[in-house]
C-alpha cells in the first residue's frame, strides 16, 4: 500500500539546475489546478496515504501552493522541498508559516558556491523559530565532494543528521555510495534508499507536474494517471515500467 506520495505541482523553477530531473526551467508550466492537487491528496490520505510531499519546479513560486498548504496539512503529514529563494521575499516566509507545513526541506545544489550556503543557513535558523521543522537536501556531486563534506560539517552545527539528506547527482557526475558515505564524516546519515539497490519502493510513489505516475522521480516508464483518485493512482502505478535512472 502507498503511504507516501511526491506531488511535483509544476515544473517552473527560476533556478533552472541543468541536472533537475524534472526539466525544470524558467518557462515551466503545469498540468495541476490547486483544487485538484487538494482533492487528489485528500483521496488518497482517505485510503491510507499518511504523507505528502510537494516538489516542483519550485512549488513556492506555484500559484495557489499556500491554499494547498493550508488543506492536506490539516490531513497529513505534509513536506515542501523547495530552493529557498522564494523566502528571500518576506511576504512568501509569511504565508508560508501561516498555512503551517510539518516540515521543508531546503535544497543546496552547489555546496562550493559560499553565497547559497550561507544563505540556507540562515533560512533555516529563521525557520527554526517557527512550527515548521526545517531540513536540507544536500547534493552530493562527483566533482564536488569536498565541498559538500565541508558543507555537512556546517550544517551539523545546527541540525541533526536526521534533518540532513544527502541527494546524489544522477545522470552524470554521480557518486559513488561510498562517496556519499564519506560526505558525512563517518557518522550515520539520512540518503535516498536507491543509494545502495535501485527498486522499485513499496511504500512511495511519484506523480509529475504533467500528471504522470512512477514509484520514483527519477524513473523513467511512467504512466498517465488514470484519474485524481487514490484508486487512479494505483491504476497508473501497474501500468507503469520501473526504468532505473541509470538507464535512461
Amino acid at each position: 500500500m502507498i503511504e507516501i506520495i511526491s506531488i511535483d505541482i509544476s515544473n517552473f523553477c527560476s533556478k533552472q539546475c541543468h541536472f533537475c530531473y524534472n526539466g525544470s526551467n524558467k518557462q515551466g508550466s503545469s498540468l495541476w489546478k490547486p483544487r485538484e492537487v487538494i482533492d487528489f491528496g485528500m483521496d488518497c490520505v482517505a485510503h491510507g496515504v499518511q504523507a505528502i510531499s510537494l516538489g516542483g519546479g519550485e512549488p513556492l513560486e506555484y500559484e495557489g501552493v499556500f491554499e494547498i498548504i493550508s488543506a492536506l496539512s490539516k490531513a497529513c503529514y505534509l513536506t515542501i522541498t523547495s530552493n529557498g529563494l522564494p523566502l528571500e521575499e518576506g511576504e512568501v516566509l509569511r504565508k508560508l508559516i501561516e498555512a503551517n507545513p510539518d516540515k521543508i526541506h531546503l535544497s543546496i545544489h552547489y555546496p562550493h558556491i559560499v553565497s547559497e550556503v550561507e544563505r540556507v543557513a540562515r533560512q533555516i535558523k529563521m525557520l527554526q523559530d517557527t512550527a515548521i521543522k526545517p531540513g536540507v537536501n544536500l547534493m552530493v556531486s562527483q566533482d564536488q565532494l569536498v565541498a559538500a563534506r565541508n558543507v555537512y560539517a556546517q550544517l551539523r552545527t545546527i541540525l541533526s543528521p536526521e534533518q540532513i539528506i544527502l541527494i546524489p547527482e544522477r545522470f552524470a557526475n554521480t557518486p559513488t555510495p561510498r562517496e556519499v558515505g564519506l560526505t558525512s564524516g563517518g557518522e550515520p546519515f539520512q540518503s535516498p534508499s536507491c543509494l545502495i539497490k535501485c527498486e522499485a519502493p513499496a511504500h512511495f510513489c511519484s506523480v509529475t507536474w504533467d500528471k504522470l505516475v512512477s514509484y520514483c522521480s527519477f524513473a523513467g516508464g511512467k504512466a498517465p494517471l488514470a484519474s485524481l483518485t487514490y484508486e487512479g493512482l494505483c491504476t497508473s502505478l501497474s501500468e507503469s515500467q520501473f526504468i532505473s535512472c541509470m538507464e535512461n
